[in-house]
């Protein structure tokens, strides 16, 4: 017998989460965790402050790129339901 087929995760999954919790969808799969701890966001905070004066600023380094400390996207209406990932059957780069 077939297993039933898995329904892709939405945007509106992403959203139903509950508060503290961090999701994303990944080729239509759910996966979530905890929001990191003060200890995570500390460090975090410490490396972008080592990073960002020779790496963004150019000082004592190449310059030019931009860090973000875990950003949070959240796309727009017309990106949440792209017709070219539902017709190509799979949006996995090769």
């Amino acid at each position: 017998m077939k297993a039933p087929a898995r329904r892709r995760a939405t945007y509106e999954d992403v959203l139903a989460v509950p508060p503290g919790v961090v999701a994303e969808v990944v080729y239509g799969v759910l996966h979530t965790h905890p929001r990191p701890a003060l200890r995570h966001a500390n460090a975090s905070s410490n490396l972008g402050v080592l990073l960002g004066s020779p790496f963004r600023l150019g000082r004592g380094g190449p310059g030019g790129w931009v860090i973000y400390d875990e950003p949070e996207l959240h796309p727009s209406p017309s990106t949440r339901s792209s017709s070219r990932s539902r017709s190509s059957g799979s949006a996995r780069p090769s």
